[in-house]
């Protein structure tokens, strides 16, 4: 066993050196001395970060309920609704954009009908999360969709036995059971939200977050302009996923503790 590991361990040496290159660099490349953000950088990083979590808490919100159902029925209807996840995500970002404008925007059925009570859905902050919403929305629904369906099916069905209600076996037995697969699912969300820019760039230009004012400065004062800001999407963006990792390997230790 011990061989086995240590094999595996030598054959991922490849991988994960290959995935810390990039960030070797940017310790490198970075001027440390003259560690200064550029104009309009803390506009975007309280854009992203307070819209972000706006948007996530939407994300939960909407996508729980989708989840769970999914995890647990069956028939034509689910396979509709796992089509209708799945689509977003083969989208390209730049494409998904397009189509909220075409979905959206001031000159669609949707946007004049919002129009006429005073709402409108382009270059704004309601913009922005919506952008994010659905940037991050399939991917926190299939990733929690699979944590559900791991919660093994005697322990609701021992819950239904004894009398639980289905909001009962889904608040006391489904979510705690799956709580490490939710986190990761959070994290995932939080990444996409945050990370968001084809969907932003073309629906949301205005306000401006961090990755469109990455693109911004790098267009504008070239590359060297962007390695400040860049340390900030990450200083800002990864304790949640650290987080959320960090209570999933606990539960694992906890878990085999146990067995």
């Amino acid at each position: 066993m011990k061989r086995q590991s240590a094999l595996a361990m030598w054959l991922s040496q490849p991988a994960l050196l290959m995935l810390a290159i990039p960030f070797i660099t940017l310790i490198g490349l970075t001027h440390w001395r003259h560690f200064q953000l550029a104009w309009g950088d803390s506009h975007a990083i309280v854009t992203s970060l307070g819209l972000g979590a706006v948007s996530l808490l939407l994300v939960i919100v909407s996508g729980l309920p989708l989840a769970w159902w999914l995890s647990q029925a069956h028939g034509k209807a689910c396979l509709i609704a796992e089509t209708l996840v799945l689509i977003p995500l083969l989208t390209p970002p730049l494409a998904m954009g397009i189509l909220l404008v075409s979905a959206w925007g001031p000159y669609s059925p949707a946007g004049s009908l919002l129009a006429r009570v005073g709402i409108a859905l382009v270059n704004n902050p309601a913009a922005f999360v919506l952008a994010q919403w659905y940037g991050a929305l399939p991917y926190f629904v299939m990733a929690a969709r699979s944590a559900f369906a791991g919660v093994p099916v005697t322990i609701l069905e021992a819950g239904q036995t004894l009398g639980a209600s289905p909001w009962q076996r889904f608040w006391r037995l489904a979510l705690p059971l799956a709580a490490p697969g939710l986190a990761t699912a959070v994290a995932l969300a939080w990444v996409r939200a945050i990370g968001e820019f084809g969907i932003v760039m073309i629906f949301a230009y205005f306000p401006q977050g961090m990755p469109v004012k990455l693109y911004n400065n790098l267009q504008n004062d070239g590359v060297d302009a962007v390695y400040i800001l860049l340390w900030l999407l990450l200083l800002f963006t990864l304790p949640l996923p650290l987080g959320c990792l960090a209570l999933t390997r606990r539960y694992a230790r906890h878990k085999h503790a146990i067995h």
